[in-house]
């Protein structure tokens, strides 16, 4: 009777011991403000009794203390509420562990959450992160520094300098600040990339190193990405003027032509002649001449909104 007794005890208490769950937010990505998200998110762990340990980043010190809250907790997921540049500061802190990160798109660049098709409300996207199967989608390597999305040298790079400089967020302050980085535009630099591949020379206004499709606004500027085939595209835009930028934002990115060239491989590096501006992510990284880029694959184990996946 003793035994038996005991063997309840043990079964309930089984069933009454809660999952961690670490939730990393950034207060201040997209300029929003996240107190109602933050409940959303609590209530909603509650509700499937999880133990939900809210972490608020403050700019300094975030990637040791998201792995001193890992090791302390052993969370099962890491949920992050944030843009593209706080998912990838989370992904740098657990490229040692083996963790699934569930993601509420709340920046002004929301660019993965647009690649992997996340829906426009938290319901859903609470859902997902939490809930759902994972894809194990590949970063890259950047002189040493870690990108999931896109990054670039050149024009854009410029205009993501400018945007974080400015006082207006949101898409229409990047609307504001992409006319006055054209209007501003440096001369063109001359590109030497270098790989598994014939050696490409090309004057350029922008080299775009993309492990997936589109920015976060939506525009397409890699056709070919995918994010889980161990390959990353450069995609070189030789000439920029108002037709190609008008192009791309209406969806007609043209493939191979005489404006841009797209290489797809595992490795590659990218020399200038003259420094320009460069960003991983979002991030405005400065000036660069020299890009030593790799793939790294299977890096990163994102929720996405596909149930026909199984947990590996």
């Amino acid at each position: 009777m003793k035994k038996v007794k005991v063997e309840v005890l043990i079964e309930k208490k089984k069933r009454n011991l809660k999952k961690n769950i670490l939730f990393v937010v950034n207060p201040i990505s997209g300029d929003i403000d996240k107190s109602a998200l933050i409940e959303s998110v609590s209530q909603f762990a509650a509700k499937e009794n999880l133990n939900l340990i809210v972490y608020t980043t403050t700019g300094e010190n975030d990637i040791q203390n998201i792995k001193d809250l890992y090791a302390t907790n052993k969370p099962e997921r890491i949920i992050v509420a944030g843009g593209d540049g706080t998912i990838k500061m989370v992904a740098e802190a657990m490229e040692k562990e083996d963790v699934i990160l569930g993601i509420l798109p709340a920046g002004s660049a929301n660019g993965l959450a647009v690649d992997l098709n996340l829906p426009t409300t938290v319901e859903e996207n609470l859902s997902i992160a939490f809930l759902n199967n994972y894809l194990a989608i590949d970063m890259i390597s950047i002189n040493g520094k870690k990108s999931i999305h896109l990054s670039d040298i050149g024009l854009n790079a410029a205009l993501v300098k400018n945007y974080e400089s400015s006082n207006v967020r949101g898409m229409w302050g990047y609307a504001l600040q992409t006319v006055s980085t054209l209007m501003d535009l440096d001369d063109p630099f001359i590109a030497t990339i270098t790989g598994d591949f014939p050696t490409i020379v090309s004057e350029a206004r922008m080299v775009v190193i993309a492990n997936s499709q589109k920015y976060g606004t939506g525009v397409t500027i890699n056709p070919h990405g995918v994010m889980d085939d161990g390959k990353f595209e450069l995609v070189v835009l030789k000439n920029m003027d108002l037709l190609l930028l008008g192009k791309i934002i209406t969806g007609n990115m043209p493939l191979d032509d005489d404006d841009v060239a797209i290489i797809s491989t595992n490795k590659a590096q990218i020399s200038l002649n003259v420094p320009a501006d460069f960003q991983i992510d979002g991030e405005y990284c400065g000036k660069e001449t020299k890009l030593n880029i790799e793939i790294l694959k299977g890096q990163m184990k994102v929720a996405i909104p596909y149930t026909d996946l199984s947990i590996i």
